[in-house]
């Protein structure tokens, strides 16, 4: 029984969170107020898209420890989650928009290699991030697009 939850939160871990992270700093969203980039999606999408991506966040990680546990790799997954779920903190609640840059970047290149290290141990694993590493890389410029422009 205590496998089976440790399943159930590597696989919704993520997705708690990232509920728990909208649900208290919703009272702070500006971002339908902001001037935005070519290209920025209705604020509807992200709910959507963060609901998708967090799940194969999880699915991921729940694949790669069945085959691996290696403790670097575990730490450093869990600091992208950590710094993921305070970047909302940084660009909603302090709007520190510059900073907010700096920490998806940060993101960015934690994903990046996560990716490359699991390839070599389950790709399964290394797949499933690649659509959060591609949300990352547009979040980056809407990021960048909204700090130049407001």
């Amino acid at each position: 029984m205590k496998e089976k939850i440790f399943h159930f939160f590597q696989i919704f871990g993520p997705l708690i969170l990232g509920s728990l992270v909208g649900f208290v700093i919703k009272d702070f969203m500006d971002y339908s107020s902001l001037n935005q980039p070519p290209f920025a999606p209705p604020g509807i999408v992200f709910p959507i898209a963060w609901t998708a991506l967090y799940l194969l966040m999880g699915i991921s990680y729940y694949f790669y420890r069945k085959t691996d546990k290696n403790s670097t790799l575990i730490t450093l997954y869990y600091i992208q989650l950590f710094l993921n779920l305070t970047w909302t903190f940084i660009f909603f609640v302090f709007k520190v928009r510059f900073l907010a840059i700096v920490w998806i970047l940060v993101i960015i290149l934690l994903v990046f290699y996560l990716i490359k290290q699991f390839w070599n141990i389950k790709k399964e694993s290394a797949y499933l991030l690649i659509p959060y590493l591609l949300w990352l890389l547009f979040a980056m410029y809407l990021t960048i697009g909204i700090f130049l422009l407001n």
